[in-house]
C-alpha cells in the first residue's frame, strides 16, 4: 500500500465566503427551514432535552477549545502513589494523608476494596490499600483495618497479589526479589526480528517493563520500621511466598492450548534469569541499562510522563533514582510533577487519575454537539477543530518499529503523548473534523479514497457545478483536510493481518507473552478487538470509502466472524457486549450493510432483551468475568445511549424499545442538561482495571435523542 497520497487537494476561499452569522444554536436540531413532525411523539421535550446538554456542554469549553472531564479509576493509583511516597520518604506528608482519606472513604462494607462500584474484594488493591493506610498512621487496631484484614485474609491472603504489587512489596522490603518475576533489562537488546521483544509487547506493558528492569536490576530498598509492615495480610509469612507466580485466572480467556506449556517454560526461564543474577553473570548488563535508561529518557520529550499514563510514571520516577537521580533532578520533577498534575483535591481528600482524556473527550463532544445542530462555523466547533488539528502526531513513535514504510500521523489520547497516538482516537478524531466541515454541503467537501490497483487518490465530490466552485475555493478547510488523509492513511496502514485493528501496533498479538510471570495484569498484548475494527469501518464509511474496498472487505469479514453465538459482540474498551455490539451494528450500517441482514436483526434482538423495565440498559463490568452476565447491570445513561445508538442505525427509530429507551434519558435528566453515573462504563483492561469517564454520561445521551430526533424527522 502507498503511504502518501496522489495529489494534494486544493481550496481556496473567500474569508467573507467562509465565514456565516452565527446565530442562536437553542431550538431545532435540524437543518434550517425543518422542525419535527407534528405526530413524533414527546417531540417537543426531546428538542429541549438536546438544548439543555448541548447548552450544558457549551458552558464547559476551555479557552482553548478542548474539552476534558475527570478520568476515574480504582483507589490502585492512591495506594501506589502513597507506596511510591514511602519509598521516598515522603509517607508523612499531608498529600498522603489526604490520598489515604479518598482510600478510606472507598472501602467496601465487608472490608476490602473494590475496582469498581458494587463489584467484589480485589486482592491486589486490597492489599495496597490497607499498606497505604498503615503508611500514613491509620493503627491496625482501627475497626476498618480489623475489618480489612480479615476480609484480605479470608481472600486468601497477601500471597495472592499480582505480579506488578510484588515490585511494591520487594521495594519497601516487605519481600525479597526473589520472590518478584525477573525482568532483566537484557530484554531491551533483544532484536526486533525474534519473536519476543519489546515491541511484540503492547505500547502500555512496553512503557511499564523498560523502567522496571531498571528498578529489577538495580534492586532498590527502603526498608520500614516494624510497625509499618504488613505480615499480618499473609496466611503464612511474607519470607515463605513461592518465588514462582502461580496461574493467574485472569488470563484463561486469552490463552489457547499450545504443544507447549509456555506458563512452565517461562518459570524455568525466570529461575535460571535468578541463578544467573545471584552468581552476577550478567555481561550485558552495563549495556543492557545503558540503552534503557536512554529509551525511556527519550519518551520523556512531547509527553505527559513516561506514556503519560500513571504506572510507568511511577515506575519511571523509581528507575530514575536507581540511576542516580536526586529528587531535586528536572526528569524527577519532571516526573512528579506530571503525578500531581493527575490530581483532584476535593474536601480532605486527594484522589488520582489514571490520565487526561482531552483528545478523546473533543472529540466524542464535538461530534455530539454537531448532531445536536450547532453548526460548523460556530465559534464552538471552529475551537475544537483547530485545537484537534494542533495534536495531530507529525513525528516517528514506537509503533515505527515493525511499520517502518508508513509515514507518521494520528491522534493521542492525552494532552502529549507523542510516541503513542492510537487507533481510537485517531478514528474518532478523523469523524469529527469531517463532521465540522463547512456548511451547506458538508458531504460534498470531502468525498473519499478510491482503491486503484493498491494506490489511493484523494477525491473531492462536488455533484453540482456551484459545489464543485465553492470546494474549489474552500482554502480555508485545506489543514483539515489534509489531517484528515495523513490520519486515515494511518489507520489503514495500521490494519492487522486479522483485517482488524489494535490499539497502538500493528499485529501486536503474539500470545505467548501473556504467559511470562509478570503478564498477569492482562495488557501484555494489544490484539484487534471488533470495537475498535467495527469504529474504524464507521469512520471509513463516513469519509466515503465502500464496503467494496479490499481493507473494508477484510476488516468486516473481521468484525462479523467475531459476533458472539447470542448475536452480541465483545467490547474491549468500554463495558462490555452493549459496547461493542453498538458499535458493531453502527460500523456495518454505516458502510452499507442493510437493516434485514440477520447479523444485524439478531444484534438488535439482542439488544432488544436486554432492556430493563424503566427502559434503559446497563452492563456489570463482571460481566467480563462471566459472560452469562452480559447485558446485564445497573441501568446508566452512557450504556443507555449506546443501545439507543445501535438500534437507531438499524433503523428502528419508531420501535417501542427506542421510545422506552428515549423517555428513559428524558425523565432521568436534570434541569442542567446533565445526567447521573455512578458506575465505571469505560474499560482500561478486562478484569483488571474499570474506568469512568465522566462526560459518558454527556456526549453519548446527547448523540443518541439527536439522532433519534432527526431519524423520526426524516421518517
Amino acid at each position: 500500500m502507498s503511504s502518501g497520497w496522489r495529489g494534494e487537494p486544493r481550496f481556496r476561499v473567500d474569508s467573507a465566503q467562509a465565514t456565516k452569522p452565527v446565530g442562536s444554536v437553542s431550538g431545532s436540531v435540524f437543518p434550517a427551514g425543518e422542525s419535527l413532525p407534528a405526530d413524533v411523539e414527546g417531540s417537543e421535550s426531546l428538542v429541549e432535552a438536546i438544548a439543555r446538554t448541548r447548552d450544558y456542554l457549551l458552558s464547559r469549553q476551555h479557552d482553548d477549545g478542548y474539552w476534558v472531564a475527570e478520568l476515574e479509576g480504582d483507589t490502585i493509583l492512591e495506594s501506589e502513589y502513597i507506596l511510591l511516597l514511602a519509598f521516598l520518604g515522603k509517607e508523612d506528608s499531608e498529600t498522603a494523608a489526604l490520598a489515604a482519606n479518598y482510600i478510606l472513604r472507598q472501602q467496601l462494607p465487608s472490608g476490602g476494596w473494590a475496582i469498581y462500584p458494587d463489584g467484589p474484594l480485589e486482592i491486589s488493591a486490597s492489599v495496597k490499600a490497607y499498606f497505604a493506610l498503615k503508611l500514613t498512621g491509620h493503627s491496625p487496631d482501627e475497626e476498618y483495618m480489623l475489618r480489612a484484614r480479615q476480609a484480605i485474609l479470608q481472600a486468601g491472603g497477601a500471597e495472592m497479589v499480582n505480579s506488578f504489587t510484588r515490585f511494591y512489596l520487594a521495594l519497601l522490603g516487605i519481600i525479597s526479589y526473589d520472590q518478584v518475576p525477573a525482568v532483566p533489562p537484557e530484554i531491551i537488546l533483544l532484536p526486533n526480528w525474534l519473536p519476543i521483544n519489546i515491541y511484540e509487547m503492547s505500547a502500555w506493558s512496553r512503557t511499564i517493563v523498560v523502567p522496571l528492569s531498571i528498578l529489577w536490576a538495580h534492586r532498590p530498598c527502603h526498608p520500614l520500621p516494624e510497625h509499618h509492615k504488613i505480615d499480618e495480610l499473609f496466611v503464612n509469612s511474607p519470607q515463605e511466598l513461592p518465588a514462582s507466580m502461580g496461574h493467574s485466572q485472569t488470563l484463561d480467556d486469552m490463552q489457547t492450548e499450545t504443544w507447549l506449556d509456555w506458563e512452565k517454560f517461562f518459570r524455568r526461564v525466570d529461575q535460571s534469569f535468578k541463578l544467573l543474577e545471584r552468581f552476577r553473570i550478567r555481561p550485558l548488563r552495563k549495556r543492557a541499562l545503558r540503552k534503557a535508561a536512554a529509551w525511556m529518557c527519550e519518551r520523556f520529550d512531547d509527553s505527559d510522563g513516561l506514556g503519560a499514563i500513571f504506572p510507568p510514571i511511577i515506575w519511571s520516577v523509581i528507575a530514575l533514582k536507581c540511576l542516580g537521580h536526586d529528587d531535586d533532578s528536572p526528569d524527577v520533577v519532571r516526573a512528579m510533577r506530571e503525578l500531581d498534575n493527575l490530581m483532584i483535591r476535593e474536601g480532605n481528600t486527594i484522589r488520582l487519575q489514571p490520565c487526561k482524556s482531552p483528545v478523546w473527550d473533543t472529540a466524542l463532544t464535538t461530534i455530539a454537539l454537531r448532531d445536536s445542530g450547532v453548526p460548523a462555523d460556530h465559534p464552538a466547533i471552529r475551537s475544537s477543530v483547530q485545537w484537534l488539528l494542533s495534536k495531530e502526531v507529525r513525528r516517528s513513535g514506537d509503533w515505527k518499529e515493525l511499520n517502518g514504510q508508513l509515514q507518521p500521523a494520528g491522534w493521542f489520547f492525552e494532552f502529549n503523548n507523542c510516541f503513542y497516538p492510537d487507533i481510537d482516537d485517531t478514528i474518532m478524531v478523523i469523524m469529527a473534523l469531517h463532521k465540522s466541515l463547512p456548511e451547506p454541503h458538508a458531504a460534498e467537501f470531502y468525498a473519499a479514497y478510491n482503491a486503484f490497483e493498491g494506490e489511493m487518490a484523494a477525491v473531492v465530490a462536488g455533484r453540482r457545478q456551484e459545489t464543485q466552485a465553492a470546494v474549489a475555493e474552500m482554502e480555508s478547510v485545506r489543514p483539515l483536510l489534509e489531517a484528515v488523509n495523513r490520519g486515515t492513511a494511518w489507520v489503514l496502514g495500521m490494519q492487522n493481518s486479522d483485517g482488524g485493528w489494535g490499539a497502538f501496533d500493528v499485529d501486536n498479538n503474539r500470545e505467548i507473552l501473556t504467559r511470562v510471570p509478570f503478564a498477569d495484569h492482562n495488557a501484555m498484548i494489544d490484539p484487534s478487538t471488533p470495537d475498535i475494527a467495527a469504529r474504524v469501518v464507521e469512520m471509513l464509511a463516513q469519509i466515503g470509502f465502500s464496503k467494496e474496498h479490499p481493507q473494508v472487505r477484510r476488516a468486516l469479514d473481521y468484525v462479523c466472524q467475531h459476533q458472539e453465538a447470542d448475536h452480541s459482540w465483545f467490547g474491549r474498551w468500554g463495558v462490555n457486549y452493549l459496547y461493542g455490539t453498538w458499535q458493531s451494528i453502527v460500523g456495518l450500517r454505516a458502510i452499507g450493510v442493510p437493516a434485514h441482514d440477520p447479523r444485524i436483526e439478531g444484534a438488535v434482538d439482542w439488544i432488544k432483551s436486554k432492556q430493563q423495565t424503566c427502559g434503559g440498559w446497563g452492563e456489570t463490568p463482571r460481566s467480563y468475568d462471566d459472560p452469562s452476565l452480559r447485558g446485564s447491570g445497573d441501568v446508566t445513561p452512557s450504556q443507555t445511549a449506546w443501545a439507543l445508538l445501535g438500534l437507531l442505525a438499524a433503523g428502528e427509530h419508531n420501535s417501542l424499545a427506542v421510545q422506552r429507551g428515549l423517555d428513559y434519558l428524558l425523565s432521568t435528566q436534570h434541569e442542567d442538561g446533565t445526567w447521573e453515573e455512578q458506575q465505571f462504563t469505560g474499560t482500561g483492561f478486562p478484569r483488571v482495571f474499570y474506568l469512568k469517564y465522566h462526560y459518558y454520561r454527556l456526549y453519548f445521551p446527547l448523540m443518541a435523542l439527536s439522532r433519534a430526533a432527526a431519524a423520526r424527522a426524516a421518517s
